[in-house]
């Protein structure tokens, strides 16, 4: 959308108003100017909110009664490179996966050609899902990893794309020394910043504390501190691996070990958290750090159930993540029916344990998500002044999965996409106001 060009989009509205709490405008409206939301109220006040802002010429978006317009989805953890194994490997657990599967499909990523035809691959993909923001691990090459930046500009997601850091632990072919890992870190983030990008930004990607050295990330927090990056890593996704981590760092706790590294942070995003302490989860609350829940994947490599009602509890903020390729899907939606699943699976003989429903799942893939990633200021919810990243989703769409076979409510509307829904469900993906399906 140009700067001076007004869109009214009219009908069915939901979002977060703030976490865990859904507003739902029936006949709603917002006015989105340029990239940014100027007004959002209910169709009867339209005329005088045109009037209040002056608004002589726009152009007019009308949902069908089967419609929604609701906030674009947010996938706080996704690995690009490992795309191609999505559906593989999930006989093993997580530390056996990595070796027999992962590494060696990671370290072809040194082409650049098959960098490219993967990048676009899931950039489209994950855009068909309605995924308007993605956090992304690249591959241990810089290059790849600019990419994979170039994927993300062309088809206009918003993304945080991350060049892994990687010393130890992995085939011999697929590792860096510590002092290439500064080097090419620092050059990926001033080459992505070179960009001069509003919707993509670089992230400090140490893989996980078994990949690297203290000393390593310690340099690599200098790093986020000198140039006010987000970072990202994985914390306690697997107990064998939570028991190495001890071992080989000598501490009491797995998150003491990013601790004392400096890379705890009030932008930092640990994928997992299944097996966080209570003390672990006061520290990650007293940060500021966040958790991408992936259940999916917490699944198919059979690390475990991730409490989620339990971080929320200690005021860690949370969002969702598919984790491809250890989740097998692409999908956010897939990961907020996920979500519902496990949260009732650990409910079961507790009967005081409230499990998140799909109301809930689908805060944690919009604002909950933006909140995780710190991007909340800018995106999650349709609050006036952040910009218009935004789904229309059609629950009545020629060869769906659904059958529409009665009228709906939006909030059914709703129920049945986070049940029911997948790509073909998603007929319209807006990014910063620019329409990019």
């Amino acid at each position: 959308m140009a700067e001076d060009t007004y869109t009214i989009f009219t009908g069915n509205i939901i979002h977060c108003e703030k976490l865990f709490s859904i507003e739902t405008l029936e006949n709603g409206f917002i006015i989105v100017k340029g990239s940014k939301i100027v007004a959002i109220d209910q169709l009867e006040r339209l005329e005088e909110t045109k009037k209040n802002l002056e608004i002589s010429k726009w152009q007019t978006v009308t949902l069908k009664d089967t419609q929604l317009l609701i906030p674009g989805l947010i996938d706080t953890h996704i690995h690009a490179p490992q795309y191609p194994n999505a559906g593989l490997g999930y006989d093993l657990p997580l530390l056996d996966w990595l070796q027999k599967y992962t590494y060696n499909l990671e370290a072809k990523y040194s082409d650049l050609d098959f960098s490219k035809k993967v990048y676009d691959a899931i950039v489209r993909k994950t855009l068909g899902y309605g995924t308007t923001t993605a956090c992304y691990f690249g591959s241990l090459f810089r290059k790849s990893c600019m990419v994979l930046v170039d994927s993300v500009l062309q088809h206009g997601q918003r993304a945080l794309v991350g060049k892994i850091n990687m010393t130890r632990l992995a085939p011999e072919n697929y590792l860096e020394t510590p002092e290439e890992s500064i080097t090419e870190t620092e050059t990926f983030i001033n080459d992505v910043l070179d960009k001069k990008s509003r919707l993509v930004k670089p992230i400090i990607t140490p893989r996980f504390a078994l990949s690297v050295e203290l000393d390593l990330m310690k340099k690599l927090a200098v790093l986020a501190s000198k140039y006010n990056c987000h970072i990202q890593t994985h914390i306690s996704e697997n107990c064998d691996e939570v028991c190495t981590v001890k071992k080989m760092f000598v501490c009491n706790e797995y998150a003491d070990v990013y601790h004392e590294a400096n890379l705890l942070t009030n932008q930092t995003i640990l994928a997992h958290g299944i097996h966080l302490t209570d003390d672990e989860l006061k520290l990650l609350s007293k940060k500021g750090s966040s958790i991408a829940h992936c259940p999916s994947s917490n699944s198919r490599l059979q690390s475990g159930l991730c409490d989620v009602r339990r971080l929320i509890e200690y005021d860690v903020s949370v969002g969702l993540g598919t984790d491809v390729s250890g989740g097998h899907s692409p999908s956010i939606i897939e990961a907020m029916r996920s979500a519902v699943d496990t949260s009732i699976h650990l409910s079961y003989g507790k009967p005081d344990y409230k499990h998140i429903n799909c109301y809930d799942a689908f805060c944690l893939a919009t604002l909950g998500g933006a909140k995780a990633l710190s991007l909340d200021d800018q995106v999650g919810n349709f609050k006036v002044g952040k910009d218009f990243d935004a789904l229309i989703i059609d629950m009545d769409v020629e060869n769906g999965a659904v059958d529409l076979l009665q009228s709906c409510n939006a909030s059914e509307l709703l129920q049945k996409f986070v049940y029911l829904g997948d790509d073909r469900n998603v007929v319209s993906v807006y990014v910063a106001g620019n329409k990019v399906k």
